[in-house]
């Protein structure tokens, strides 16, 4: 019997093995088309940018970056996402939460709602803000009587940066949230927990990691959106342009260099960016392997 058994799973491992190698040639050109692929799609452009903003020389390059319309930029773009990314990660939370912690009518439809902003044009949503809150808008009369100003505004670009990026959050705690039981929770309840200590003891740090991937996914959204805030903004100089707004301004100047020095800051926050996404997964992994044994 015991032999029969350590027969079929030696079987069952040759056949693996032979299921997922492949001749030695296939594996040399698939693996050659993709390091090709990334590095004309992904590699190639990274090395361009930083060859035409160092192109007239670091004095060009440096001085590109202290310009005060280009801090100016980088100060608003900062300042969009602390805003935007905590409001979509409390909207995230509470949105993943309630679908997959409890029953309710409609659950299908907000799910829907939520994946709206994937579906839509950012340009279309930028001009969406328009309609609602420009001078000739919904409420841009009411707005103008109480002289509040959200368009060609902080609070309009906030808006614009807070829609597009809201569903990153949320979708990335749904399927994890879903494939979760809520076993832990019903037994902290039954205990005499409530709903905040719960959510603290029990349902967060189950989803910590998915949360944080959550959010470094949002904040590299909303640092790098361009066309919805580029409907908002109004492109005021040194007032309302972030740096991918800045960046287009500088190459329809004609002044080149400069522009791929603004680009190549998106460049160095987008690195970080899969530093810290890096740093999230390899976290993620050793905790898994603690788990295990």
């Amino acid at each position: 019997m015991a032999g029969a058994v350590a027969a079929r799973l030696t079987g069952a491992s040759a056949a693996k093995a032979r299921a997922t190698s492949e001749p030695l040639a296939v594996r040399i050109i698939l693996i050659a088309v993709a390091l090709l692929f990334l590095g004309v799609v992904l590699v190639l452009p990274l090395i361009t940018v930083f060859a035409q903003a160092f192109k007239k020389g670091a004095d060009v390059y440096f001085a590109a970056l202290h310009d005060k319309d280009a801090l100016s930029a980088v100060k608003l773009t900062l300042l969009t996402a602390a805003i935007s990314v905590p409001l979509n990660t409390l909207f995230g939370v509470a949105a993943a939460w309630s679908i997959t912690k409890f029953r309710f009518k409609g659950k299908n439809f907000l799910i829907s709602i939520i994946d709206l902003p994937f579906a839509i044009s950012p340009v279309i949503s930028g001009l969406i803000f328009v309609l609602l809150f420009g001078a000739r808008g919904w409420f841009g009369p009411w707005l103008q009587d109480h002289d509040m100003k959200i368009i060609f505004a902080l609070p309009g670009i906030v808006l614009a940066t807070s829609f597009v990026t809201f569903p990153f959050v949320a979708r990335e705690l749904i399927p994890l949230m879903q494939a979760q039981s809520s076993l832990e929770e019903e037994a902290a309840a039954t205990l005499g927990a409530k709903g905040w200590r719960i959510f603290r003891k029990v349902t967060l740090p189950n989803i910590k990691w998915g949360l944080l991937y959550g959010i470094i996914l949002c904040n590299a959204r909303a640092m790098g959106e361009f066309g919805a805030v580029s409907v908002v903004s109004g492109h005021i100089r040194g007032q309302t342009n972030t740096l991918p707004l800045q960046v287009e301004i500088l190459y329809n100047d004609y002044k080149f260099a400069a522009s791929f020095a603004v680009a190549s800051l998106l460049v160095l926050l987008a690195v970080v960016t899969l530093l810290v996404k890096s740093l999230v997964e390899w976290k993620h992994a050793q905790s898994l392997l603690k788990e295990k044994e």
